[in-house]
């Protein structure tokens, strides 16, 4: 299932993720929190189940915090990663993951805030765990709209009781896939937290043009 030439189990991948250097999870308007390394390879297993990483594929990791996902995409084997972060301690987190494993020269690292005004280069795959709009409202538009405006293949996870994303999509034109759920960890970090721990239930989503 895996590309590199020294294959990684999705078990020896969850590891793997699991020991980079975390997300400093510091902005709660910006929703930052980090996903775990079981959730990051599940995620990317089913990327490569569909067929939309291969080793030639350039992905983009929109919001990529300690940029887990990307960094994933980049083990299985995809040929480059261009990673997009506001936060400049995630951005610094990126890069010290990258340098840790040699992966420099195969990954990007963008640090700037997304907005209508924000210039993404083309690439073949999208991953993104977007903010889901818990503390501000509507904060994933951004991130729908330069999906729509890459083209290219998305697999985001969101909230799976979103109930915008179907309909976004779908009136521009694209296919649209919830292909699987698990709970998502909530650490109760920020003073609005209740709980020193909670959960709640991620989405798998799958959008592609027609």
């Amino acid at each position: 299932m895996f590309l590199s030439e020294e294959p990684m189990r999705a078990r020896h991948l969850a590891m793997y993720l699991s020991k980079l250097e975390p997300h400093p999870c510091e902005d709660v308007e910006l929703e930052q929190y980090s996903t775990d390394g079981n959730l990051a390879s599940s995620f990317l297993s089913a990327v490569v189940s569909f067929g939309d990483l291969s080793s030639e594929t350039v992905v983009g990791d929109l919001g990529a915090g300690n940029g887990i996902l990307g960094i994933g995409a980049l083990k299985i084997g995809a040929k480059k990663c261009i990673f997009l972060e506001t936060d400049k301690k995630a951005c610094l987190a990126i890069s010290n993951n990258l340098s840790k494993d040699s992966l420099d020269e195969s990954g990007i690292v963008i640090n700037e805030f997304l907005d209508e005004k924000t210039f993404f280069p083309k690439v073949d795959l999208i991953v993104c765990n977007p903010p889901w709009g818990r503390q501000k409202e509507k904060a994933d538009r951004p991130f729908l709209d330069l999906i729509i405006k890459n083209g290219s293949v998305t697999h985001m996870m969101h909230s799976s009781h979103s109930t915008h994303i179907r309909p976004f999509f779908e009136s521009k034109n694209w296919t649209v896939e919830k292909y699987n759920e698990f709970d998502f960890y909530l650490p109760g970090k920020y003073s609005h937290h209740k709980k020193e721990k909670d959960s709640t239930k991620v989405g798998f989503w799958r959008l592609s043009p027609n």
